[in-house]
């Protein structure tokens, strides 16, 4: 496996030919961009300006006719940051990104990768490496087809089981 930047990262996401499915399985991230906004949430979601460059990427590969899917695992009650996951979740489906939510209780017989990670078109897989605390360490690039059946196939099994976005109801 390689190493890749954030530019190499966001080349991929601007280049991908037909779908991006991203498999996200802990209750805590403390990503550089949401971890401000994380810091001083009240569940408010009227200053969503820092995730218009998400958004303005979903929007642009959905008008180019490609696919973007996201699968959350995520343990139930929601912990605080999958909370503020969902409440900021709208925009992300308004521009075109299947969103959908999977109860950690129905996946306990899938086998999944050991870490969360973007598959483009079936081909290249991005493994996202955190650390204990959510932090973002680093992204891993396979293209080993063991590693892509692996990841393949655990994220169809979880999205069999996933709630779309406008049907989950978060306890």
């Amino acid at each position: 496996m390689t190493p890749i930047t954030d530019n190499e990262f966001d080349w991929l996401l601007a280049t991908f030919q037909r779908e991006a499915v991203h498999l996200e399985t802990h209750d805590v991230y403390a990503t550089a961009v949401r971890l401000p906004h994380r810091a001083t949430w009240s569940g408010d979601t009227n200053d969503l300006e820092w995730l218009r460059r998400w958004c303005d990427t979903v929007g642009a590969a959905v008008r180019a006719g490609k696919s973007m899917r996201r699968a959350r695992v995520v343990s139930e009650p929601l912990s605080d940051y999958q909370r503020l996951s969902f409440s900021i979740a709208r925009p992300m489906v308004a521009a075109g990104e299947e969103i959908r939510w999977v109860p950690r209780r129905l996946v306990s017989s899938i086998a999944f990768p050991g870490n969360d990670f973007y598959l483009f078109d079936g081909r290249l897989i991005v493994f996202l490496i955190y650390a204990g605390n959510g932090v973002a360490m680093e992204r891993l690039v396979s293209s080993d087809p063991a590693d892509i059946e692996l990841c393949r196939s655990a994220f169809e099994a979880a999205w069999s089981y996933a709630i779309p976005n406008s049907q989950y109801r978060p306890s």
